[in-house]
């Protein structure tokens, strides 16, 4: 097992992660819908089969955009080998830490749209804590269409050290980024689910996404290596679930802003808690999700229209 302690080696190596700020990337796709009835079956959703034309759900995009690096490509964890887009940064746990995602009005994707990406790493930032480093990348994307700016989103990594020892409660510290909205665990929800975080729904978002990084699939890396409790739950499939959440019970509304923040890490076997509660006025939603010990381990908030 990896110690604990910092892999970096000190300032210059960080300078050295710095100077990927700036960096670029640009990559095109084409909104199909294979992937958006996949999804849907994923979510237990008896949705219509999407046609052409058809608005991309939030989040939809997530299904585009996808690696495609060569095996031979790919790291020991499963990602593409570092220091291409994304700086090389040393330390050997990479999560999802949170994301902030704005859509514009009266453009929205459509199943059938010639689509852009432009990527930009927009900051690298450096950590300690009570476990050892944790460094932060932040990435901005731009969506484009046909007709434009289509959405934007702010999306957080945290890579971490490895925990100090194998098996249960050795998860070390959370990553957390700007938290959305004040919530705790116990809190009652208007609109509330429960959601089974098996293997089979880890794998089959896993394939959705094109997502090789073993933490989701191979339970002896994970636990032997990484040293989690267990198969980690996507955290982009945890916010997926809770902007489900909302749309199954506000319909017709339009999601316009969406803001999570990953706080613990949920592993698989267990229920999901999912909880949305709408304010007054309606306009927006402040969800959250526990997992079987009650833990908060997501929170955010989504504005409608």
């Amino acid at each position: 097992m990896t110690s604990a302690q910092s892999n970096l080696p000190g300032p210059q190596a960080l300078a050295a992660l710095r100077e990927w700020v700036g960096r670029c990337e640009t990559l095109t796709d084409t909104i199909t819908a294979a992937p958006l009835l996949g999804l849907s079956a994923t979510l237990d959703r008896d949705d219509p089969p999407p046609a052409d034309g058809d608005v991309v759900p939030p989040l939809g995009h997530w299904l585009y955009f996808l690696p495609r690096h060569r095996h031979s490509e790919l790291g020991p964890d499963g990602h593409a080998r570092r220091g291409g887009f994304l700086p090389p940064v040393p330390l050997p746990r990479r999560m999802w830490a949170g994301g902030r995602l704005v859509w514009q009005p009266g453009n929205p994707l459509r199943v059938g749209d010639r689509v852009q990406r432009h990527s930009r790493i927009e900051s690298v930032t450096h950590k300690r804590g009570r476990s050892g480093d944790l460094v932060f990348v932040l990435v901005r994307h731009a969506i484009h269409n046909t007709g434009g700016l289509a959405l934007t989103e702010e999306h957080d990594i945290v890579y971490r050290a490895a925990a100090p020892s194998p098996g249960p409660g050795a998860e070390g510290d959370q990553p957390t980024v700007a938290p959305a909205h004040s919530v705790v665990a116990g809190d009652a929800a208007a609109w509330q689910r429960t959601v089974l975080a098996d293997d089979v729904l880890l794998f089959r978002y896993s394939a959705l996404t094109f997502n090789g990084h073993r933490i989701h699939y191979d339970r002896r890396y994970v636990t032997e290596v990484e040293g989690y409790a267990g198969l980690v739950v996507h955290g982009p499939l945890i916010a997926t679930l809770l902007l489900d959440l909302v749309q199954r019970h506000a319909p017709q509304a339009s999601v316009t802003r969406f803001a999570f923040t990953a706080l613990h890490p949920t592993f698989d076997g267990h229920p999901i808690g999912l909880n949305a509660q709408p304010t007054a006025d309606g306009r927006s939603v402040v969800v959250w999700a526990c997992d079987h010990e009650r833990r908060l381990t997501m929170r955010g908030e989504v504005h409608l229209a």
